[in-house]
């Protein structure tokens, strides 16, 4: 074990998932993304959290790079999130109809969300492994999907504003009720508990720290073997392989 006060606060399967650009349906590298995104279903509930991460990637964990993502939706409906990641189509006044293509998924596995110190002043970390695909391809690459890594987890105090162009419009921030604004404590982030990011517009900063969590931290991430039949994003996510190409996530492959 290691020789820190560590407290797990939460685990549960997390997913990573990838949107085409419009009019995208065979994507062949990033330059042909539109979003990346995380879910982090908890353990002992039906909630989901939906992710949009920022640069299209996850931080690089060797350089401890820092980036930026937030909450955009929260739901206990399976179906409600998958609703939100199928394919659309929608009118323009000058190129006429284009399509969105669906969300596809790029890993699934487990995840912790741990704090390191003191309730007060304590750091939380999100540390996962994969369980699919069994062999990272050229899409776990492209996003920075490694077999499994930790990163330190912050939330963005929404009263403390954001440098210009960077973050959310104050439309689109997260209103916390007083409890969970007062955590802050004035200061720019919170680190020390996951209940924020119950709440959408929850502003998150993800900084790359470890690429063995289970080492660094003394902790067990408890991933078991998948398959292609029974990969968690159809039971928990309900994407339907008729409605999001599952080859990135089965094959690594971008398709």
């Amino acid at each position: 074990m290691a020789e820190r006060e560590m407290e797990i606060l939460e685990e549960g399967d997390i997913f990573f998932l990838y949107r085409p650009d419009v009019n995208e349906h065979d994507p062949e590298g990033m330059g042909d993304v539109q979003r990346f995104f995380m879910a982090l279903r908890p353990r002992g509930g039906r909630k989901t959290r939906l992710m949009i991460v920022g640069r299209k990637r996850l931080p690089d964990v060797d350089s401890h790079e820092r980036n930026w993502g937030f909450v955009t939706l929260v739901s206990d409906d399976a179906a409600a999130i998958e609703k939100e990641l199928r394919e659309e189509h929608y009118d323009t006044k000058t190129r006429g109809e284009q399509d969105q293509p669906a969300v596809r998924p790029a890993g699934e596995g487990v995840y912790l969300i741990t704090r390191e110190g003191s309730p007060e002043t304590g750091q939380m970390h999100l540390a996962y492994e994969l369980e699919l695909p069994e062999k990272p391809g050229a899409v776990q690459k492209a996003f920075a999907i490694a077999p499994k890594a930790a990163y330190a987890l912050s939330v963005k105090n929404p009263e403390k504003g954001s440098p210009a162009n960077a973050g959310l419009s104050k439309a689109q921030q997260v209103d916390f009720p007083k409890s969970l604004q007062d955590a802050f404590r004035d200061r720019r982030f919170e680190s020390e508990s996951p209940e924020h990011l119950n709440y959408e517009g929850a502003e998150i900063m993800l900084v790359g720290a470890r690429a063995n969590p289970e080492t660094a931290y003394g902790v067990d991430l408890p991933a078991e073997s998948e398959d292609a039949e029974h990969a968690d994003v159809f039971s928990k996510l309900r994407m339907a392989k008729s409605r999001h190409p599952i080859a990135p996530l089965i094959e690594g492959a971008w398709d």
